[in-house]
């Protein structure tokens, strides 16, 4: 379930080593994590798959930032950019219910996925 739901949120996103970036509250030596990826959605199921993938998303424990958007040029796309305190809270979050439940509701919705990119954020405006 761990590898549906990252291709699911991310668009097939390779996870790759990460630095440390300090970030506030957390220890010294903790990193960041950050998925970006783009998903496609069957023709006339962007609007439908979009709304699956933002229902509940404030209620994911160690997500700093979860920013679904639409693709300007291609109207059945969406890029979905993530910033977790760690890869470990990332990790956490592939088995929560409600991630689960999402994941059954939108793989009939999901034409393909771009390959997705693993970041390291390093701070931005809402970021601690």
């Amino acid at each position: 379930m761990e590898l549906l739901r990252r291709d699911f949120i991310a668009g097939s996103t390779a996870v790759a080593a990460l630095a440390g970036t300090a970030q506030a509250g957390a220890p010294a030596n903790a990193a960041m994590y950050g998925l970006i990826g783009r998903m496609m959605a069957r023709p006339g199921q962007r609007d439908a798959l979009a709304e699956i993938l933002l229902d509940g998303v404030s209620d994911m424990p160690g997500c700093l930032s979860y920013i679904v958007a639409e693709d300007g040029e291609n109207a059945d796309a969406l890029w979905i950019t993530e910033v977790w305190e760690s890869r470990e809270a990332h990790a956490a979050s592939l088995s929560l219910p409600a991630v689960r439940a999402a994941i059954a509701r939108a793989r009939p919705l999901i034409a393909g996925m771009d390959n997705g990119h693993s970041t390291r954020p390093i701070g931005g405006h809402g970021l601690k």
